[in-house]
């Protein structure tokens, strides 16, 4: 069986929604943006898509689609952790069609060369989730992105001189400031590792994409570094974001 014959199967029975999703089949583009808060999910919409049509309200999680230099583009919430996007994330590529989403959210530097406000582009993500072992392998799964929206990625950071880093990242469980553990038994080993960056709901992305035989990226800005312990200033993380998103909807 192949993902076409996935999808027809999944969405029968769904032209009216979801438990979490009130779009109807047509509603959502095949590319979706995804930010973890929905209220940026909205800035999104009102500031940089045109023609724009909200498709979802349930529980705040609000989905718009829109048009941006001519092309239909949709952007979504997440939510926080790896469960909130995997069922947002399965459910638009199992019961809408979605071919490609891109995550574009914010992350903690693990590694002295990723400083605040620098791009990280996610090519694979480690996890301490037991996300995957709904797929029951007999080993450790680490899902990768798209190699053809990560390159485009890239050019697009080159062209816009912004300062990026692309590898592995760490998606936790936990929101690392509120760990129980030493950062030397926490962190440090994943950055010891080569993981550049931790996020929350990367690998959730990543394994639902591979399952569903799609297309996914995640793009992150360095908010704060575990490292130098700075953090991004207010304005500083709206300008930086803005570009995050501008390459996000330049690849979409």
């Amino acid at each position: 069986m192949n993902s076409n014959d996935i999808r027809r199967k999944d969405i029968s029975g769904y032209s009216a929604g979801t438990p979490h999703n009130t779009a109807k089949l047509g509603e959502i583009a095949p590319t979706v943006l995804m930010p973890g808060d929905p209220l940026r999910a909205q800035h999104i919409a009102q500031t940089m898509l045109s023609g724009v049509h909200q498709f979802n309200t349930v529980r705040n999680m609000f989905g718009y689609t829109g048009e941006y230099q001519g092309k239909r583009v949709s952007v979504m919430g997440s939510g926080m952790g790896a469960p909130s996007m995997g069922i947002y994330s399965y459910e638009l590529y199992a019961f809408y069609g979605v071919q490609a989403i891109i995550r574009i959210g914010t992350c903690g530097g693990l590694v002295p060369e990723v400083d605040v406000g620098n791009l990280v582009i996610a090519m694979t993500a480690s996890t301490d989730s037991n996300y995957a072992h709904q797929y029951k392998l007999n080993g450790s799964l680490s899902p990768s992105a798209d190699f053809e929206l990560l390159e485009r990625a890239v050019q697009q950071a080159r062209k816009k001189s912004v300062r990026f880093h692309v590898g592995s990242i760490f998606s936790s469980d936990l929101f690392s400031l509120y760990s129980a553990l030493p950062a030397d038994e926490g962190w440090q080993r994943w950055g010891r590792m080569g993981c550049k960056a931790t996020d929350m709901e990367c690998y959730a992305l990543y394994c639902n994409a591979a399952w569903a035989q799609r297309k996914a990226l995640t793009l992150l800005t360095c908010s704060d570094s575990n490292i130098s312990h700075r953090e991004m200033s207010p304005e500083a993380r709206q300008n930086s974001l803005d570009s995050m998103i501008q390459i996000a909807l330049d690849i979409a």
